[in-house]
């Protein structure tokens, strides 16, 4: 994901001389295809993130497009308050990139869990939030916020991420099916999608046919498309590498609550216990303590799908 969205902002900055990349101390292997072609418009404003948030709203004030890109929960959590007061209050056009989207810096431990970045960032008031399934969604991501002249928020894993996509999703702001499916709707964002994908490969084993919808656009929700979901009244599992409060099931459910008859919307997220959240591992084995390995989803699904048949 990372080096998608490196190389296209790369090809973007080509056409476009107002573009510029601040990055807090990292990104090596990673940057230096944006920093060699366009030096003048490359800043390393080294561990301080604080300062990275005001230099980018600066900047974007005198009317540059600037992506900020740092680890998880430094480029966001770090410097919260420079985010809300001088870009989000601004209206500035300033891009927060965030590599390691959940527990893809497992072995870091929770100081570099980003597992509560969505919620924090959606409550900044005219921020987009995006968390894109597959490196295809990362390049029409990168394209749409870098056009869009507001804040934005990129949400990404690190590298290895596979294609998802059969073809083009025609607009990032709405919701995009993966797989057809007639008993039930998985609904996810991120890369967690191809575990989505997995269950569902298992599950149409036991006859229990499940569609797997990507949301890459968190804010604003496409509450029309999920809208539509429920109107088959097929039961929803939101799946995420987030805590649900905040993220995507909150979302989905808070845009479905007035809707009468709505069919029962499940979430699948990362349990806010301390002891779920706080050790250190590979990204699969924290997964799969949070209850978020392909087998938990399987048994969420089936355990739904029975409920909702007894009704």
């Amino acid at each position: 994901m990372r080096t998608t969205f490196i190389k296209t902002l790369t090809e973007l900055a080509d056409r476009n001389p107002d573009i510029w990349l601040l990055c807090g101390d990292l990104g090596y292997s990673v940057l230096e295809q944006f920093a060699t072609h366009h030096p003048d418009r490359y800043i390393n404003v080294g561990v301080a993130e604080q300062n990275l948030a005001g230099m980018a709203a600066g900047l974007a004030l005198t009317g540059k497009t600037v992506f900020i890109y740092s680890i998880g929960n430094f480029p966001t959590l770090r410097c919260l308050e420079q985010l809300r007061n001088d870009v989000c209050y601004h209206g500035a056009d300033v891009k927060v990139v965030a590599v390691g989207a959940g527990f893809a810096y497992g072995s870091q431990g929770y100081t570099h869990h980003a597992i509560e970045d969505v919620a924090v960032m959606s409550a900044l008031p005219g921020m987009e939030v995006f968390a894109p399934c597959d490196p295809l969604e990362v390049r029409l991501a990168t394209t749409l916020i870098a056009a869009s002249g507001q804040p934005s928020y990129l949400r990404l894993s690190r590298a290895g991420e596979p294609v998802l996509h059969e073809s083009e999703p025609a607009d990032l702001r709405k919701i995009s099916v993966l797989r057809q499916g007639k008993d039930v709707t998985l609904m996810t964002s991120g890369p967690v999608a191809s575990l989505c994908l997995d269950a569902a490969k298992q599950l149409a084993a036991s006859f229990i046919e499940a569609a797997v919808v990507t949301v890459p656009c968190l804010k604003p929700l496409d509450e029309t498309g999920v809208t539509d979901l429920a109107s088959t009244g097929r039961p929803i599992v939101t799946v995420e590498e987030h805590i649900l409060r905040g993220g995507l099931f909150t979302a989905v459910a808070g845009s479905l609550a007035s809707l009468p008859g709505r069919p029962p919307v499940v979430g699948l997220g990362i349990p806010e216990a301390a002891g779920k959240i706080s050790k250190a591992g590979d990204r699969d084995t924290l997964l799969a303590e949070a209850g978020l390995s392909v087998r938990a989803i399987v048994d969420k699904v089936r355990g739904v799908v029975a409920s909702t048949a007894r009704r």
